[in-house]
């Protein structure tokens, strides 16, 4: 009988503490922002807490990560646990069987803090699909010295024409200040997330009703000739490589007098450990031009375990972590109450703490709870988004479109040859998809 009890007890710490102490290596793809380089940086405290599981980082320029991300779960290749994605491919994935469905929350964790427009646009049919780590509509910020010293101000909701002026009179090209920044890097979710929100405010769409593309048109020559003039003027050289990350390193560094842009970018060009231009800044809403309303800017950078995972209750601990409000005391108790992950739960922007450094809080808060991307374009059209079309097609079309963009903003195309080019190839793309009858 002791035999037998010895064999039990040693097959019991061999095989009983081998289940119980497995490691497990979860492989993260994200995007090299500064929020993600922050989560990055704060794991080890997941990974003291699981000590279990080890987290292996694949951090990648953001173009570059949408390549690999959709390749590897197209394919099903598994070769990430945690998929850093946005809202536009969240819907569509989760429709496909391809993401993993957030069904049980930690008591803690309250699913229901998260703001509604962005717990909305990562559900599919009633489910959840991705936690989102930061979310952001657009704003425009600016430099309040140099307008002050062109004895301009800024209209809390300016104009497309107010902002040429600006730029026209903050440019000190010397200096090497320059009187506007925007996205100039090619790709659907770089350029074309900036540009198809000016189209839209000089009346234009990407497709009409009947889903025929709608690029080379009087609206889009209009935005696109504004666009390249207004960057050509008075915008930094190399503009096309430029995308949101240049263009937040410029504006903190003192060469840019506006930029128009993600709210999420407001935490850092607000935070005087980051940004030389912190006490100058100030902020207004996204331009407007010929139309008024129309669709509104939301995105969200989410957290998703692709259906391939063969380490998903691993990755949903990991992903339920980074996105909760302990995380975010974390942030706040290491880096500071203005760097928190923005954008996502009611609750930080009930903080005083939060009030109190980010004056910009409560246009951001407001900015993303009234968003609309389903809202009417000048005409009608078949499809919902504001900076992207909700349609599996548009990542190829968007990036082809976006490098036609970033050729007429260098000068290599006119922008009437570029349009009517972006056009066709937009009508062949969307009529191969099965869009067109």
């Amino acid at each position: 009988m002791r035999k037998s009890f010895l064999l039990a007890t040693i097959a019991t710490s061999l095989f009983g503490a081998g289940i119980a102490h497995a490691d497990t290596t979860v492989t993260i793809a994200t995007v090299n922002n500064v929020q993600m380089i922050e989560m990055r940086k704060l794991s080890h405290v997941f990974e003291a807490a699981h000590p279990d599981i080890h987290l292996q980082w694949v951090t990648l320029e953001e173009n570059v990560l949408r390549q690999r991300v959709t390749t590897d779960i197209a394919t099903r290749a598994g070769q990430f646990d945690i998929l850093t994605i946005g809202n536009y491919e969240v819907p569509l994935w989760a429709k496909q069987g391809w993401l993993y469905k957030f069904d049980k929350f930690s008591p803690s964790y309250d699913i229901d803090d998260i703001i509604g427009t962005v717990r909305e646009s990562i559900s599919y049919q009633g489910s959840i699909y991705a936690l989102p780590f930061y979310a952001e509509s657009a704003m425009t910020l600016y430099r309040k010295d140099l307008l002050q010293k062109a004895g301009l101000t800024m209209s809390a909701a300016p104009t497309y024409d107010q902002i040429r002026e600006i730029a026209s009179k903050t440019t000190d090209k010397n200096a090497g200040v320059y009187g506007i920044c925007l996205r100039g890097k090619p790709g659907w979710g770089e350029n074309m997330a900036y540009v198809s929100t000016l189209v839209t405010a000089f009346g234009g769409q990407w497709f009409d009703k009947n889903w025929k593309a709608t690029i080379d048109t009087p609206a889009w020559r209009n935005a696109i000739t504004y666009y390249t003039d207004l960057m050509k003027q008075y915008g930094p050289p190399g503009a096309t490589a430029n995308g949101f990350n240049e263009n937040l390193s410029l504006f903190t560094t003192g060469h840019c007098a506006v930029w128009i842009d993600a709210t999420s970018a407001a935490g850092t060009v607000f935070d005087k450990k980051q940004s030389t231009v912190a006490d100058q800044v100030g902020f207004a809403a996204l331009p407007t031009g010929s139309f008024k309303g129309g669709p509104t800017w939301l995105w969200s950078w989410n957290l998703a375990i692709p259906a391939s995972s063969s380490h998903a209750e691993a990755a949903r601990k990991f992903i339920e972590w980074a996105t909760s409000k302990d995380y975010i005391q974390l942030v706040a108790k290491t880096d500071g109450w203005v760097n928190i992950p923005p954008g996502t739960r009611t609750s930080s922007y009930k903080a005083p703490e939060y009030k109190q450094v980010a004056p910009f809080a409560d246009f951001v808060l407001q900015a993303i709870e009234n968003s609309n991307p389903s809202g009417a374009t000048a005409q009608p059209r078949p499809y919902i988004g504001a900076q992207f079309v909700d349609i599996a097609p548009f990542q190829g079309i968007g990036t082809q479109v976006g490098q036609t963009i970033a050729a007429i903003l260098s000068g290599s195309v006119t922008v009437d040859a570029g349009l009517a080019a972006a056009n066709a190839a937009a009508n062949r793309a969307i009529r191969q998809a099965g869009y067109q009858k």
